[in-house]
């Protein structure tokens, strides 16, 4: 481990743990984006065009919605939705009843309906390693700086941190 200039030891790297953490869902949905453009899946059916159209369309309004839902009730808390921050506040009502991170699972959410919507098949191959960056680098991050808000031990032992 790399040691600061007071030859203490200095926290792991996390490249991307400064750029909001939304930003890294359209970094890996950009990815898929640019291979979409190398290597062209398409669906040739135009009923199936707009099925996928429709139903990735509702899957994204659902994800965006949760998502929403979730960071509002942040700001209706007065806590800060940025890792790392010192959170004012524990949120354990609405979606935070069955998950965590329900923002993290509604940018999930809505990645997907919008993958399946344009279509952009080639963007659903990024988003496994979206997930694995923001749950071993970004969560631990914020679950940290959470260890010292009352209840939230009791919290993490009642609610599951993805779904």
């Amino acid at each position: 481990m790399a040691t600061n200039s007071a030859g203490s030891a200095a926290p792991p790297t996390r490249p991307f743990l400064r750029m909001p953490v939304p930003w890294v869902y359209v970094l890996g949905f950009l990815l898929g984006v640019g291979l979409q453009m190398l290597v062209p899946v398409r669906v040739h059916s135009p009923v199936a065009v707009t099925a996928l159209g429709v139903c990735g369309g509702i899957v994204f309004l659902l994800g965006a919605a949760l998502a929403g839902w979730s960071w509002w009730l942040f700001k209706r808390a007065g806590t800060t939705a940025v890792p790392g921050e010192a959170p004012q506040a524990l949120v354990t009502a609405g979606p935070y009843r069955l998950t965590r991170n329900p923002m993290y699972v509604g940018l999930a959410v809505a990645y997907v309906g919008d993958a399946v919507a344009i279509p952009e098949f080639w963007a659903l191959v990024f988003l496994p390693f979206v997930l694995a960056y923001v749950n071993w680098s970004v969560i631990p991050v914020e679950e940290a700086s959470l260890n010292g808000v009352h209840g939230y031990d009791d919290y993490c032992a009642k609610v599951r941190r993805w779904i």
